[in-house]
């Protein structure tokens, strides 16, 4: 159940794809190509306990299919969990489109990639993730009903980020609750790494509330943009790590808690809505904890955007979207007080608990054959 993930250098060396470090147990990978569109793209299906593998389509510049394959592996994975431990009745997956998404990325290449979603039959749904928008998901669905996170126009249950950021914000609560004696986060000083759509959506519910919130991103147009919408600081300090705040939140890229980083910070809660913060879940993990520094797992408080989309398979409305997002608050509670009676940091004690639910729903499944 625990990963080490590998780098670019170690990948090479191994098997393509059995002998990698991110291979857990998946059930499924499928290369998807196509010559005319220019379309190279991953599935993972990890696993289908629960129910078919839903999770979002990234597209991403990778400098390798190696880079692509090794973070397919891991999102995959991070999606069974996130969904298990958020108590929805649906497996784990992801897709991974190579090319750079504002230049590559067409319709045509997005109907064809529909198309390779729709030959399994619905194992996997796919759904949005970094790179794509809504308008994309549309146009998959114009091959597939594999798909969600479709316009609102079109039935669907539309953008799932401000959710996603909402149980962010939520997780953030509990955690400071935990960790400060209170979940009030008025004053609080937090730095948000990454203002995509989530990014921007939880500093605006950061800076409703009367946080003190700093912001930075590779992307200098839309910082400056976001830092005077919201009334708040851009970064300029040489390593944000060692920015002095109370909160850390990454919701950019995965593995930014690392050998060269966990040392560094700070701020004494880490709550961001970036998948797979932790480069290496064991080593990462206990060094934050020895440290002192309460990290909130990512999969758990970064499900708002699962939950959203799930809507459109169970067909329910906003109203339960935002009551089951809420739920996210207590189990961050939960998860924590596990942690600290059991002896294990949070991560773990968020994968057992989504581990059980699974070997739970294997033996049902089993009894019923």
């Amino acid at each position: 159940m625990d990963a080490t993930f590998a780098t670019g250098k170690e990948l090479q060396k191994m098997d393509p794809v059995f002998g990698q470090l991110s291979f857990d147990d998946h059930e499924q990978i499928v290369f998807c190509n196509d010559k005319d569109t220019g379309l190279k793209a991953i599935i993972g299906i990890h696993n289908s306990v629960m129910g078919p593998a839903l999770g979002g389509t990234r597209m991403w510049n990778y400098n390798t299919e190696w880079e692509a394959l090794n973070d397919v592996l891991r999102l995959s994975r991070g999606m069974t969990y996130k969904s298990a431990i958020t108590g929805l009745n649906i497996g784990g997956g992801k897709a991974v489109i190579i090319g750079d998404a504002k230049t590559q990325k067409t319709p045509e290449l997005m109907r064809k990639f529909g198309e390779f979603v729709h030959s399994l039959g619905g194992r996997y749904i796919t759904a949005e993730d970094v790179g794509m928008e809504t308008k994309d998901m549309d146009t998959v669905r114009d091959v597939t009903p594999y798909v969600t996170g479709i316009s609102e126009e079109r039935g669907g249950s539309g953008n799932p980020s401000p959710v996603t950021a909402y149980g962010v914000y939520l997780g953030m609560k509990a955690a400071a609750k935990s960790q400060f004696g209170t979940d009030v986060l008025d004053g609080k000083k937090v730095l948000v790494q990454g203002i995509g759509h989530v990014g921007e959506a939880l500093v605006e519910y950061l800076t409703k509330e009367g946080a003190i919130v700093t912001i930075t991103d590779i992307n200098e147009e839309k910082l400056y943009q976001v830092a005077q919408k919201y009334n708040a600081t851009i970064y300029t300090g040489e390593d944000l790590y060692t920015a002095d705040v109370d909160i850390y939140a990454p919701c950019a890229m995965g593995a930014i808690l690392n050998d060269n980083t966990v040392d560094k910070i700070k701020a004494k809660v880490i709550a961001g809505a970036a998948n797979n913060q932790l480069a290496d879940e064991n080593v990462h993990g206990a060094r934050l904890q020895e440290r002192g520094i309460l990290y909130a797992p990512d999969f758990l408080i970064n499900a708002g955007g699962i939950i959203n989309v799930y809507a459109e398979l169970e067909h329910y409305g906003k109203a339960e979207i935002m009551s089951k997002t809420e739920n996210i608050y207590n189990t961050t509670l939960e998860i924590i007080d596990y942690a600290v009676k059991n002896g294990m940091t949070t991560h773990k004690a968020a994968l057992t608990i989504a581990q059980n639910r699974i070997d739970l729903r294997k033996i049902e499944n089993a009894a019923k054959k």
